[in-house]
């Protein structure tokens, strides 16, 4: 079986295996794939990956071995599902994908916001806490969450996640 990953570098940009996908067939692995040559690195195959190349009723007509099209995303939106649908090829999706990545991106961010790590972390490294008067040194106040409201627009599997991470830090969440 030959299968063929489009786009994998934003999936795998060199810190995972792609040996228990290799182990099902003949593998190739493209970086990007440009849309105009999607059909020529996907002929013979009966198994395409893609994360952000397009893959549309054209290319799926020059490509009669696909049965199936796995996007390496949370959505479907850059396969045309009806042609797929038409000829028969199953396409799915990663739901899950990012779902607690994302998360965590959330409160990384929002803890920057609420302590300046890195701000404080290159006065530290310029010598400003050693050279301070006071035990304790900030440019900026910190910010607790317990206590704190956030608000979520859109509660499906991320947004339960991140409220979620919100609890945990004692947050109310709406």
């Amino acid at each position: 079986m030959k299968i063929v990953v489009l786009d994998g570098y934003t999936l795998n940009p060199g810190d995972l295996s792609w040996s228990p996908v290799e182990a099902l067939g003949e593998l190739t692995v493209y970086d990007r794939t440009p849309e105009p040559q999607i059909v020529e690195r996907a002929r013979g195959a009966q198994i395409v990956f893609t994360n952000k190349t397009p893959v549309g009723d054209a290319a799926m007509a020059q490509l009669p071995e696909l049965r199936y099209i796995g996007v390496l995303a949370t959505g479907y939106n850059i396969v045309d599902v009806t042609a797929a649908r038409g000829r028969g090829i199953v396409v799915t999706n990663i739901p899950t994908y990012g779902t607690r990545s994302v998360g965590q991106m959330v409160f990384a961010l929002l803890l920057e916001m609420c302590h300046h790590v890195q701000a404080h972390s290159d006065a530290v490294r310029s010598g400003r806490w050693t050279s301070s008067r006071d035990f304790c040194f900030w440019d900026y106040p910190l910010i607790e969450l317990a206590g704190k409201t956030m608000g979520i627009i859109g509660f499906g599997r991320i947004g339960q996640q991140t409220a979620d991470i919100a609890r945990a830090f004692g947050m109310n969440v709406l």
